[in-house]
């Protein structure tokens, strides 16, 4: 999408920026540039050893 503003040299505001900003993760992921983010995957190994402690201790 293309900016209302001749030459895009005008500071935006935060809202339009966040919006640009939103537009073009949105792009990127339809075409397949999809990443977890790092905070998922920390989440999900910390969740991983957490079962596998509980289970050592348990067994």
């Amino acid at each position: 999408m293309m900016s209302s503003q001749p030459g895009g040299s005008e500071k935006q505001s935060w809202a339009e920026r966040r919006r640009q900003k939103i537009r073009a993760e949105i792009e990127r992921n339809r075409r397949g540039e999809y990443t977890v983010p790092t905070w998922v995957l920390a989440l999900a190994l910390a969740a991983i050893v957490l079962a596998w402690v509980v289970l050592v201790i348990l067994a």
